[in-house]
């Protein structure tokens, strides 16, 4: 292929990619935002008949940075997403070069476990919770029995009291759900790092200090980015953490009771425009701030670094920091496990239950919305997965390695989706069926028997077929994922090694398949898996979009099933665990097929 070819070709693949985040990202986000600046009123026609017209107006904007509670909704967001970043990565650091420099007592299976919040969605692990750190939960029923509190009063509520208590629990509780993300990020950017370099700096005498804030720091910044403006974006549009502890003073929840009022007012428009915002402002600030100073690697590490041995208290020290962190964030996990267990009313202020049974869990796989739920999850999540790990390397090597003109809409637009609540743009995706592609040409295609997007894509209706769109919606939203991990292997990765297979004879397509994929495989593959964890465990679009039972992924099943009364709650937690086991099969198999164990699955 030519150079001229060559050209055409990158230029009408981006031309493809924009066509398709255009028509399923931007229009289903213009139509739910838009409202936010039209103000609809009834007017006299001349012929004295009477009519709704809209007009532009900045009105409601205005509202939202003038009314006290959504202000300090917004404060209490961007406090949340700082904090909940930072914790992350103080955490992770430590944690991801344990993990890259040394070996030490039970590593394998710590590696393996640092992973577990990814199969747990906050809203499942929120059952488990209540049933630990209630007033009359498990914890409590600690303390009395230790006699540190009166076991004939009320315990303590540890995801209540004061609105300071529940901001750090917000900032705790989602720390722990999302710091595998930065991990995952940071740990495959360790795994590309050349020893060499710090081989080098060694024999120069540089302190151990020095060589990380110098060399190593440096180096894996691009890993960090990717991670942190993940962390970031989701905690400061995380719904379902705020609603869980009843911290109802965030711009979240309130676009979420905003929803509530759209045919009414535009406000919640309006606040959805500009926590939009927001979150993409921070974003850039923080891509040419930091992004900008991504240092490249003239070649990826050719032999992987031999991690140090510890032995004795530092290796048991090692694994007991590795355990601690596990620990802390299973504590949802254990408490959903136990309450699948659970006789009916059988766990009250009592440390375990005191009667257990397995009535649940064959209650829950003999229910008829189980078994077709976990089929659809797979099937909505493996093609979305193979969706994003496309469009993501794509955009990636558009973006990051050839540079074309106008790369920055395509990454831009790519990431936006973290920027948006979900249900904002489940209620886009909605609105898209009903007015497809204009209001006007969806009444004229209708009149002429012409098929219009509800006839492929219908979420609801008497017959609805929202399959597709459930697909593409769960694609496009964990797209960024993607994207950022493949982006920072590239960033990582010197140019010079592609050049030289082109220089060879190699095809463009050849060299990214020979060259380019086997040295950021990865990163591939740890972008790959939170697209497809992420998307079993869609809260948001699968709640909104599927509204029959035959389209019910597991998350819209889980959360029918804890709405009954009596031992709803308790076969919602059996179906819960019913995906970690699913989903940790799901990430063991992928360690499998490369090889290794899933803790070295993004080691070099």
């Amino acid at each position: 292929m030519d150079h001229s070819a060559g050209r055409v070709y990158r230029y009408t693949l981006m031309a493809l990619i924009l066509a398709v985040l255009l028509v399923f990202l931007v229009w289903p986000i213009l139509l739910t935002v838009s409202g936010g600046f039209v103000e609809y009123k009834q007017v006299t026609l001349p012929d004295g008949s009477n009519a709704i017209k809209g007009h532009f107006t900045l009105r409601y904007l205005g509202l939202v940075f003038t009314d006290p509670l959504l202000v300090r909704g917004l404060i209490n967001s961007l406090l949340i997403a700082v904090l909940t970043t930072t914790l992350c990565l103080v955490m992770t650091l430590p944690l991801a070069l344990l993990s890259a420099r040394f070996d030490f007592p039970g590593k394998a299976i710590m590696s393996s476990l640092i992973l577990v919040p990814l199969i747990l969605p906050p809203f499942v692990g929120a059952i488990g919770l209540q049933a630990l750190l209630g007033r009359f939960g498990a914890l409590n029923a600690l303390l009395a029995s230790l006699g540190l509190i009166d076991p004939n009063q009320p315990g303590i509520d540890f995801l209540g009291g004061a609105v300071g208590g529940r901001l750090f629990g917000i900032v705790l509780m989602e720390a722990l759900h999302l710091y595998p993300i930065l991990y995952l990020n940071v740990t495959a950017a360790l795994a590309n790092l050349d020893p060499a370099l710090d081989e080098a700096a060694l024999g120069l005498g540089i302190p151990r200090w020095k060589r990380f804030f110098r060399i190593t720091f440096p180096l894996i910044l691009p890993g960090i980015f990717a991670g942190a403006t993940i962390v970031f974006i989701w905690s400061f549009t995380e719904l379902g953490t705020p609603l869980m502890f009843d911290f109802y003073t965030v711009t979240p929840v309130q676009v979420f009771w905003g929803i509530q009022e759209v045919q009414a007012s535009p406000r919640p428009y309006a606040l959805v425009v500009v926590m939009l915002v927001i979150a993409v402002a921070l974003y850039m600030l923080g891509k040419f701030a930091l992004g900008g100073k991504a240092y490249q690697m003239q070649s990826k590490a050719s032999i992987a670094a031999s991690p140090r041995k510890l032995t004795g208290l530092p290796g048991y020290g090692a694994t007991a920091f590795f355990a601690l962190l596990i620990f802390a964030a299973v504590l949802p996990h254990i408490g959903v496990i136990l309450s699948s267990f659970t006789v009916d009313g059988s766990w009250y202020r009592s440390i375990l239950p005191q009667q257990w049974t397995l009535d649940h869990y064959t209650g829950a796989l003999s229910h008829d919305l189980a078994t077709g739920s976990i089929r659809n999850s797979l099937f909505y999540s493996l093609t979305a997965m193979v969706l994003c790990v496309a469009a993501g390397l794509t955009i990636s090597y558009l973006t990051v390695r050839v540079k074309v003109k106008g790369g920055w809409l395509l990454d831009s637009l790519a990431m936006l989706p973290l920027a948006v609540p979900g249900l904002v743009m489940a209620f886009g995706y909605i609105a898209m069926t009903l007015a497809w592609p204009f209001p006007q040409l969806a009444a004229y295609f209708k009149s002429a028997g012409l098929p219009t997007l509800s006839s492929l894509m219908q979420v609801t209706g008497q017959n609805p077929n929202p399959a597709l769109l459930l697909v593409i919606a769960y694609a496009v939203r964990r797209l960024p994922y993607v994207v950022r991990s493949v982006s920072a292997g590239l960033e990582q990765t010197s140019g010079q090694l592609e050049e030289a297979a082109l220089n060879l004879g190699a095809s463009t397509l050849t060299a990214i398949r020979r060259v380019i994929v086997p040295l950021i495989m990865a990163n591939i593959i740890a972008g790959g898996i939170l697209a497809f964890s992420f998307a079993m465990l869609e809260v948001s679009d699968s709640l909104m979009l599927a509204q029959k039972d035959q389209h019910f992924p597991i998350t819209k099943a889980i959360f029918e099933l804890y709405g009954r009364l009596g031992d709803g709650p308790y076969i919602a937690s059996a179906m819960g665990v019913w995906g970690m086991a699913l989903l940790t099969v799901t990430l063991v198999g992928a360690g499998l097929l490369m090889g290794r164990k899933l803790g070295a699955i993004f080691r070099a």
